[in-house]
């Protein structure tokens, strides 16, 4: 038996017929045709397979398809696609926040909203808080320093843009 949903995804409409079964990630991948939903580990512990469901960051190998009937999907596509332009994408490149570049979706999706709200509020957290921001995801490759000078910088431009001058 299959139900039908709607979501929109990335700005785009889809409507599917999917088994109340079907993960999230596997109708984005499969679906939708976004492989840029990566699946680490299956069981919600690696953080790769992130995407915003209205808004809010959430692990789409742990919510099922049918739970997102009529809700607004973000996927790391969304950030700017092959070209890489969002900020937190260059910093990612500039302070060699990546390596093998698979769980780089998730720690983006994870910590897009973070650095928003970091730079709504004109505040530059401290390391600790940024590390713990990212503590949902797990990479084996860059030991994550890299990733924590791409979330400051990011942040700082971010109030630098805004005139608070952090």
């Amino acid at each position: 038996m299959k139900n039908k949903i709607e979501l929109t995804v990335n700005g785009k409409g889809h409507a599917l017929a999917v088994e109340p079964r079907r993960l999230l990630a596997d109708v984005l991948r499969e679906d939708c045709g976004l492989h840029g939903v990566h699946i680490g580990c299956a069981h919600g512990a690696c953080g790769c397979c992130t995407v915003h469901v209205d808004g809010a960051p959430r692990l789409s190998c742990l919510t099922f398809a049918v739970q997102c009937d009529g809700k607004t999907i973000e996927t790391v596509e969304s950030l700017g696609g092959t070209d890489a332009t969002h900020p937190l994408q260059q910093a990612f490149r500039k302070h060699h926040g990546l390596q093998c570049g698979y769980c780089t979706p998730g720690f983006l999706m994870a910590l897009v909203p973070f650095v928003d709200a970091k730079v709504r509020e004109g505040t530059m957290p401290p390391e600790a808080e940024i590390r713990d921001a990212m503590s949902g995801n797990i990479c084996r490759c860059t030991g994550y320093q890299g990733i924590v000078e791409a979330v400051q910088d990011t942040i700082g431009q971010g109030l630098r843009s805004q005139g608070t001058g952090q």
